[in-house]
């Protein structure tokens, strides 16, 4: 029998997160409600999630701070919740490390739907770095280097830098093509990230996040390069083609 995905719940106002939990709950996750980041960080203390489904606007601490507190140490995926749905904070949630995004009220089956995608995507790319990988194969990428196994950035003083699993597969991909210059439309389906809200600007976001922890100068970047009008190429040697 298989394991049901450990789903945490984080959200302040408890009749939507109940409403959330039981939903959940009936189609077959395993559910710990939260109602802030306290109780989060006390659960994360005593158990590992599968994924965190998020609350943006909560009044004691807010989810921008508590994903971008999460992503400093752990690599479960995040689905964030927003009682606003503009452009501007689906960025600022892709810029923070989350996985997914959705407006609230949030459709509940299609919350599922999310749920289960990003799961299957974070489960697909540990199985690429499993036993049937190269064990603790490790990539230069830049100032880091990309750890396959672990799915991790690791700096020359061998500690580690969390990745979100977009991150993950985004540097994977380019690991794979190395200086071949992929579209964002040929980036998303190699990083297996295609969903019906994917659009380009996601993938840019990612791409600045990525270089901000890879390249020596992310202003001015050598190893993910863009090439206007066509997309990005991996240079690992930071040297133009």
């Amino acid at each position: 029998m298989s394991v049901s995905p450990h789903i945490f719940v984080v959200d302040d106002e408890a009749a939507a997160r109940d409403m959330v939990g039981d939903y959940l709950k009936l189609h077959g996750f395993k559910v710990t409600l939260c109602d802030g980041g306290a109780s989060l960080r006390q659960c994360l203390a005593k158990d590992k999630p599968d994924l965190i489904v998020l609350d943006l606007n909560m009044p004691e601490e807010d989810g921008l701070s508590i994903v971008r507190d999460l992503k400093k140490s752990t690599n479960v995926p995040v689905i964030m919740l927003t009682a606003t749905a503009s452009p501007i904070d689906r960025v600022v949630g892709l810029e923070l490390g989350a996985d997914d995004y959705l407006a609230k009220p949030a459709e509940l089956r299609e919350l599922v739907a999310r749920i289960r995608s990003v799961i299957r995507r974070a489960s697909q790319a540990a199985a690429a770095a499993g036993p049937g990988g190269a064990a603790r194969e490790k990539i230069r990428f830049g100032t880091k280097w990309l750890d396959i196994e672990a799915r991790v950035l690791q700096d020359d003083e061998g500690v580690d830098h969390p990745l979100t699993t977009s991150e993950f597969n985004l540097l994977k991909a380019f690991v794979d093509h190395p200086r071949r210059v992929l579209s964002r439309e040929r980036l998303l389906d190699l990083a297996n990230a295609r969903d019906p809200d994917a659009f380009d600007r996601a993938i840019d976001v990612r791409i600045t996040r990525i270089r901000r922890k890879v390249e020596p100068d992310p202003n001015h970047p050598r190893i993910i390069r863009t090439i206007r009008g066509a997309g990005y190429v991996f240079s690992p040697d930071g040297q133009d083609q």
